[in-house]
């Protein structure tokens, strides 16, 4: 297993950092209502998580 031989420096690691920046957290769509939702979360819409019902979503008042 590669271990480093030396500890990078803070100005190293800074400058690997800022050639990556952070684009924040992308919405994927709900794969059977189209919404936007989340990652790893139920769709708010329909209660769908991964091609299943996990919970159910009362209609209006």
């Amino acid at each position: 297993m590669g271990v480093p031989k030396r500890k990078k420096s803070k100005m190293k690691k800074r400058q690997i950092k800022a050639g990556k920046p952070y684009k924040g957290v992308q919405a994927n769509s709900c794969v059977s209502c189209g919404n936007s939702v989340l990652p790893h979360r139920v769709c708010p819409s329909c209660g769908m998580y991964k091609g299943r019902q996990a919970i159910t979503i009362e209609k209006g008042k």
